[in-house]
């Protein structure tokens, strides 16, 4: 666990810069030069600006795909003088999860995070499962082996989406005749910037971001497949957030287990008791 969160913001020009993506929030004008002399130089984040798209394709799931979320930021850091390893990226966390399919008067299904539920944690981790507390590890960080004797500068990124599948049929049932009549869903996460230093567990962060993915889709389960569902309002997703001050990383977000591995399916009938229909992978 890290044991020192730090952050030193000098002054900063937000502007909105628009090209062939859409919005993208960006931080610019001064480089903010942070503790250890490592510097930010620019920092993105979007969501592209088209709809979520419905796929009916399968007699048993509906399918759709949300518009991405994408950050990137280009950062230097200086020579290392000492044998250490620095590893610099974006660390994730969820902060607030509904997601309801509804099935008429039967009832609904529910992911949840139970901990998050039930205000236990703060936030949960993102991650990957396998790089904690790190989003990923291919462009979402990079890795430097001192001692180097000149400026180490690179570009790194992420991306996010939702791809979910939903059953037509109630998923407690043995029939298959199409019950669903609505999806609602509404996520929120903060990501951060990190610089981390794997010999002293020191962690400086560079910048936070907020953003936010909702959606709603009706259905008609007695409309022919292919003409159910259609989708509601939001249609344009808001654009993230980059915050002028950092916000503390809570720890729950930089360890085990991440928000795939917790999550449960729950069945919540109109009348009678919950069920779980799948339960967490990490117990």
């Amino acid at each position: 666990m890290p044991s020192f969160l730090w952050d030193c913001w000098p002054s900063l020009e937000l502007r909105a810069v628009l090209c062939a993506m859409g919005c993208i929030q960006s931080i610019g004008g001064k480089a903010r030069i942070f503790r250890e002399g490592i510097t930010v130089i620019d920092v993105k984040a979007s969501i592209d600006p088209v709809p979520t798209s419905i796929d009916e394709s399968s007699s048993v799931v509906l399918r759709y795909r949300t518009p991405h979320f994408r950050a990137s930021a280009q950062v230097v850091m200086p020579p290392i003088p000492r044998k250490e390893t620095w590893v610099v990226g974006w660390i994730q966390a969820c902060s607030h999860m509904e997601f309801y399919n509804q099935y008429g008067e039967q009832g609904m299904s529910s992911w949840e995070l139970p901990d998050l539920l039930e205000g236990k944690i703060q936030a949960i981790s993102d991650s990957d499962g396998v790089n904690y507390p790190w989003y990923g590890n291919t462009t979402e960080t990079c890795t430097i082996v001192g001692p180097t004797k000149r400026d180490s500068k690179f570009i790194i990124s992420m991306n996010d989406n939702f791809y979910p599948s939903v059953t037509w049929a109630v998923p407690v049932s043995e029939s298959n005749v199409a019950r669903l009549t609505n999806i609602y869903r509404d996520q929120s996460f903060t990501t951060w910037l990190v610089a981390a230093n794997t010999s002293t567990n020191d962690m400086i962060i560079l910048q936070t971001l907020h953003w936010r993915m909702q959606l709603s889709i009706e259905v008609n389960p007695s409309r022919p497949l292919g003409q159910r569902a259609r989708l509601r309002e939001p249609i344009a997703q808001d654009q993230p957030k980059i915050l002028s001050r950092n916000e503390p990383i809570p720890p729950s977000a930089l360890v085990k287990p991440n928000a795939n591995d917790a999550q449960v399916l729950m069945w919540r009938p109109k009348y009678g008791q919950p069920l779980v229909v799948i339960p967490p992978k990490h117990r």
